[in-house]
């Protein structure tokens, strides 16, 4: 229903991770104006520039708002049904000729934040069942996937920081301040770490950047890029070393492999690891035993412990050092979330299948699939070779891999030489520019939200639900609907299939696995009864409430009267408050043994690698990423209230290697690496240490076939030009975009 006019409505924003409270003034059938809702029960009135953007990227007028057909170099727009038209057209005939492998489909990260891309996202896979299956998690977070789910038995069960109540945090290779909390929910981050602090607790940041977080932090360490695995390594080893390591009695009768964390990180002691990663060994002996006197810490890593050649092992080594202080999963330490909308596992309490991976591997290099999806650094390789199983189309959704890939020249040239391209997104950028059909998602406040993936990783349980405040227009389509006729469009039955009958068989099938899981609050139930209880919705809002419902915190459809169904939700518009973060274990492992595998086994054969690195010394420069608070990756760039001011996609240079190499600030630079180059202007600062140059990443909007015309004018350079496609971590195919070598060359005069 809309929202009357000249009225507030209350909204969850969508586009970070952070999830604040939004209050909203609607005239017109427009958002007037837009402040954070200090009712809210997560966020508490804070919001950040992206949020009081909203309303602006809701009227951008270069936004898509009906499907467009190119055609040649021209565009046209046409009616949804000859945009499917036009899909079927394109597809059938390659799945029919070559395979279903022959499409590939791309997931961009605002899927995370999208519930109609949750929901349906995953049919729209099954029904297409190809291999060559990509998303942006192997340019960010596949690592922690990776090591999570072989030390608890799933993918999403990443222990998140319980700022809230720990006395002592060690963030690493993360900037929470500015990216508002990434794999950590957490809105308001600048409060709560003040909280920490004032309540006599201690913030360290180990980073190679002198980060806004490190800013505000009790104590800021330079690291060496890449060597973040090391310093836990050498961390733990003191642990052992000192008779500090101590898992506690919550967590002991757990774990499986302490003795051989014990072995392996004989090798690593502070001495011997200093040299690597540039912290001397008395500092990394305090902070270990820092960490273990604390009465409660937590340890946290993130893009920077991810995106690099050691990824999954600091990744892993985090949860390590968690559980060696005795701090995963008791209040203050690394907890897990219970998020509502989430079904228990179908195995015994504490015990499950665990991960598999490698069930399927890339055709050109061999590369496993990890949680169903291959790396994206294999893209290109297999769009150009020729050859048995050729990737000859491309859907993308919500996803720009031109600019967010490593090697992205290759990329582009890839993309742009495929038979057919399908995209659903609201702009043509640098990827959707070579689409043959572009369709478009309906307007924000059009659609309902929740947070089904982000609030799996929040620091309190929470749970709130956004209804649309508008109507769709003649000419906006759902996006849940277009997604459910391209599942009917690639499983063969045609561009004219009956979204309503495909959508009732999703959720028959949700229905009945429901009452067939063990241990569902609604196990035995009859399917019928609970279908006629959703059967006043449609679309993602009934599979929402399905998920609710049978969700542990849910009403199992009247057998729990205080429980949580989507009306519940519905009235309470500033969110209900769960309460904190709880111990889970053992009743959330899923491993095959039902204990926390502190050395799984591809883990441990890949501590050899590290091992080996150590008698490496790095010469040059390299290069690491870094992003701005008024900017998402490539979403929020064609915005100019968020653009505005001067440029923030330059190059920072530290101030003793601008001396060397006779860099003045605001010069003019080249930065080379084996794969590309780019030419912007210097920042010649002390927030970089020597040997390290920075980049952000999700500039480079001067692509001649994108229509982002105030992106264009701030356009910036690709940093992803630089990223190599033969750098990534081999036990989670996640590409390094951190520790890059390059080098770096003055160009002319310093610009004024």
């Amino acid at each position: 229903m809309a929202a009357s006019e000249g009225t507030t409505a209350f909204r969850t924003c969508h586009l970070c991770e952070a999830t604040c409270g939004l209050e909203l003034r609607l005239e017109g059938g427009k958002i007037a104006h837009v402040r954070g809702d200090d009712d809210d029960v997560f966020s508490r009135g804070f919001i950040c520039p992206k949020g009081a953007a909203l309303g602006r990227l809701e009227d951008d007028p270069d936004r898509v708002r009906w499907p467009l057909v190119r055609r040649g170099d021209t565009w046209h727009r046409v009616s949804w049904d000859d945009a499917f038209a036009e899909v079927d057209k394109g597809l059938s005939p390659i799945l029919a000729e070559h395979g279903r492998d022959a499409v590939a489909v791309y997931l961009g990260n605002p899927n995370a934040h999208n519930l109609a891309g949750m929901v349906y996202g995953r049919v729209l896979l099954q029904a297409l069942g190809s291999g060559n299956v990509y998303s942006a998690s192997t340019v960010d977070q596949m690592p922690k996937q990776v090591s999570a789910g072989l030390m608890f038995g799933g993918g999403l069960s990443i222990p998140v920081p319980d700022v809230d109540r720990t006395d002592y945090l060690l963030v690493l290779g993360a900037d929470p301040m500015t990216s508002n909390g990434s794999l950590m929910t957490a809105p308001d981050i600048p409060r709560r770490l003040r909280a920490l602090r004032e309540r006599g607790g201690k913030l360290v940041v180990v980073d190679p950047r002198r980060s806004k977080t490190a800013e505000v932090a009790d104590e800021h360490h330079f690291v060496v890029p890449g060597t973040d695995a090391h310093l836990l390594f050498a961390m733990i080893a003191t642990l052992f070393d000192e008779g500090l390591a101590s898992p506690g009695p919550h967590v002991s009768p757990h774990l499986r492999g302490l003795d051989e964390v014990r072995a392996l990180a004989r090798d690593f002691a502070p001495e011997v690891v200093a040299p690597v990663c540039g912290i001397d060994a008395r500092t990394i002996r305090r902070l270990a035993r820092e960490l273990a006197a604390a009465p409660s810490a937590a340890v946290y890593g993130r893009i920077g412990t991810c995106t690099q050649e050691h990824g999954t092992l600091a990744s892993w080594l985090v949860d390590v050092l968690n559980v060696l202080t005795g701090n995963l999963d008791r209040p203050g330490g690394a907890m897990f979330a219970s998020p509502a909308a989430s079904a228990p596992g179908s195995a015994a309490e504490g015990r499950g299948r665990g991960v598999r991976f490698g069930r399927r591997k890339s055709r050109v290099r061999g590369q496993p699939e990890r949680f169903g999806e291959l790396p994206v650094v294999c893209l290109a390789e297999e769009i150009e070779t020729p050859g048995e199983g050729r990737v000859r189309a491309l859907v993308t959704l919500a996803g720009n891999p031109v600019l967010s890939n490593p090697d992205s020249a290759r990329l582009d040239r890839a993309i742009a030489s495929l038979d057919f391209v399908v995209s659903v997104d609201i702009y043509r950028n640098e990827t959707t520019c070579h689409a043959n059909v572009l369709l478009p998602a309906e307007p924000e406040l059009a659609r309902g939200h929740y947070d089904i993936a982000l609030y799996s990783l929040a620091i309190r349980n929470v749970a709130n639900y956004s209804p649309p405040l508008a109507t769709l227009g003649p000419d906006e389509y759902p996006e849940w609907r277009t997604l459910l006729r391209l599942a009917a469009i690639v499983a063969g039955q045609g561009a004219g299939a009956n979204v309503d009958v495909l959508d009732d068989f999703v959720v028959a099938t949700l229905v009945q696995k429901a009452v067939s899981r063990t241990g569902s609050n609604v196990e035995g139930r009859d399917s019928a009864e609970l279908l006629q209880a959703l059967a006043s919705r449609r679309g993602p809002e009934r599979v929402l409430d399905l998920l609710l419902r049978t969700g542990p915190h849910g009403d199992a459809f009247g057998a729990v009267p205080d429980g949580l169904s989507l009306d519940v939700l519905l009235a309470h518009p500033h969110g209900i408050d769960l309460g904190p973060l709880e111990p889970r274990l053992p009743a959330l492992l899923r491993t095959p043994s039902g204990a926390i595998e502190l050395a799984p086994e591809a883990i441990v054969a890949d501590v050899e690698r590290l091992r080996a690195s150590l008698g490496r010394r790095r010469d040059g420069l390299v290069l690491v990423g870094r992003r701005a608070l008024r900017s998402n990756n490539s979403w929020m760039h064609n915005l100019p209230f968020l653009v505005s001011g001067r440029s923030r996609c330059t190059v920072h240079v530290s101030t003793l290697d601008a001396a060397r190499l006779g860099i003045g600030d605001g010069q003019s630079v080249r930065v080379r690496s084996r794969t590309g180059e780019v030419v912007l202007n210097a920042e010649v600062t002390d927030a970089v240490m020597p040997g390290v140059v920075s980049i952000p990443h999700g500039w480079g909007h001067d692509a001649p076939g994108a229509a982002l015309r105030v992106a264009a004018e701030h356009a910036g350079v690709n940093s992803n030009l630089l990223a190599d496609t033969e750098l990534f971590d081999p036990l989670s195919g996640n590409a390094v975009l951190n520790g890059i070598p390059v080098e770096v060359t003055p160009l002319g005069a310093r610009n004024a």
